[in-house]
């Protein structure tokens, strides 16, 4: 299985503030191309999948999508 460790790679040092960006970064996460619409689609094909081989491939890729969109 996989581990989630909350580390950035790089340090992040944030001097101001850009409300245009933070609005394309939020709808990365929540828009229709963001990280948890990719997770339920993933973990919705599963279920109309006709591969036994290929459902658990959705589900641990559903999994770690779902991973991406963590709170503190």
């Amino acid at each position: 299985m996989w581990g989630y460790e909350k580390r950035l790679q790089y340090p992040v040092k944030i001097t101001q503030t850009n409300p245009k960006i933070a609005q394309i970064i939020i709808t990365q996460f929540g828009g229709p191309d963001g990280e948890l619409a990719a997770s339920m689609r993933y973990l919705s094909q599963r279920y109309t999948m006709p591969y036994k081989e290929v459902t658990g491939i959705l589900t641990d890729i559903g999994t770690e999508e779902s991973a991406h969109f963590r709170y503190p």
